[in-house]
């Protein structure tokens, strides 16, 4: 089968790979029809997230159909159209029987990996490391999917693709984003980072009664999307953001912040400077500069919710003045399991049809490309979805590629 794999920093290929199998009997087998590229997934290409090995097939964000089913499988068959979320669960567990799937203590093979760097372990993730389990990704033809009955949500024929496949990973995680942000009815919400998790972290604070969004990005086409779902935009190479924050909350700053960006923040000035030089150098691993003002422009008692990925150990926190603010703090990856079928409700009740967020399309054979536009952000590019068979093409059915 076709497949997109990792074979060093900056160094995407798409192979040929031996077809996955069953190997344990609740595991389903799933033929992709479609699949996404994650900001996430940028880490990878760029060298931030270790232990993983040449040839890791890559992707987290795929849907499709069952094509295999393990003897123990009961609740999904053969035929069933599903969409897969990027962490894997047992169902069984004190997390996730408490809702924090994410959190599983029984999908992660390497879980010493992640204890060294962590402490504890969370769940095992589809193509993102060995410290997260070393499973294949979802950008390929086939996967292998373990504990396929608590990890395929079934989704109906009278939606796309497009409409559900995000349920897999960048819908949920905006949606406990806001959630995490403890929106009230009439709070101002500061979102940082209009990328795709941060599109959604807008339409869900919307959903959750922010009566006013805040969208702070530096790309034209991001700040133009998050307008046209109703946010204030800022761009923060145009203005000081913290007097535009302080302008349009009356002085206050925001009730809730949320770092939708994560280590590879971008900035200007001295501290972004020193925090590139310092994470290029290696003598820091993460890039905080958008957690930063969140934490010293949020209102005092407020939240602070960070969707963003982190890998390591950040320097020049604002601790003081999370502290003396009596700041809340809310993160964590995404409990995937949590959110599915509510938010798939959603999409049938048409309160949001997620795939406005696409701007790119192709096939696996396209990825390597897609992955530098999206990488430049180039050709006002906010998502790029691959399908097998597909031409690369803009939304509007233009090629993307002249």
């Amino acid at each position: 089968m076709r497949a997109v794999c990792w074979f060093g920093t900056k160094d995407i290929r798409v192979e040929d790979v031996p077809e996955p199998r069953i190997v344990n009997p609740r595991d389903a087998i799933v033929q992709v029809t479609a699949t996404a590229i994650c900001g996430s997934d940028l880490h990878l290409v760029n060298g931030y997230i270790p232990t993983m090995q040449a040839g890791d097939i890559m992707g987290h964000e795929f849907m499709g159909e069952i094509v295999e089913v393990g003897s123990r499988v009961t609740r999904v068959k053969v035929g069933d159209r599903v969409v897969v979320p990027f962490t894997i669960a047992c169902g069984k567990c004190e997390h996730c029987t408490d809702g924090r799937t994410s959190l599983c203590e029984n999908t992660n093979p390497n879980a010493w990996m992640a204890e060294k760097l962590f402490g504890h372990s969370g769940s095992g993730l589809f193509g993102y490391s060995h410290m997260t389990g070393g499973y294949a990704g979802g950008q390929a033809e086939y996967v292998r999917v373990p504990h396929a009955d608590i990890g395929c949500c079934k989704v109906p024929d009278s939606l796309s693709d497009e409409q559900v496949l995000f349920l897999s990973d960048i819908f949920p995680t905006g949606y406990m984003a806001a959630e995490n942000a403890q929106i009230k009815q009439g709070d101002v919400v500061a979102v940082w980072g209009c990328g795709p998790v941060g599109q959604f972290v807008i339409k869900s604070a919307f959903m959750l009664g922010a009566e006013k969004v805040i969208a702070i990005d530096r790309l034209p086409a991001r700040l133009a999307l998050a307008a046209r779902s109703g946010a204030v935009t800022v761009n923060y190479e145009e203005h000081v953001l913290q007097d535009a924050l302080l302008s349009l909350t009356d002085g206050r700053g925001p009730d809730s912040c949320i770092d939708a960006v994560g280590l590879e923040a971008h900035g200007h000035g001295a501290a972004f400077a020193y925090d590139k030089v310092k994470q290029q150098l290696r003598m820091e691993t993460d890039r905080p500069y958008a957690l930063r003002q969140a934490i010293i422009y949020c209102k005092g008692g407020g939240t602070v919710s960070i969707p963003g990925v982190y890998g390591g150990f950040l320097d020049k926190m604002p601790f003081g003045a999370l502290m003396n603010k009596g700041l809340t703090i809310k993160t964590g990856q995404t409990d995937m399991h949590r959110y599915m079928e509510p938010l798939l409700q959603r999409i049938e009740a048409g309160d949001i049809d997620p795939s406005f967020i696409i701007t790119h399309r192709g096939s696996l054979d396209d990825a390597p490309q897609l992955y530098k536009t999206f990488m430049s952000k180039h050709e006002g590019c906010v998502k790029c979805v691959m399908k097998p068979g597909a031409s690369l093409k803009h939304a509007d059915g233009e090629p993307a590629i002249m």
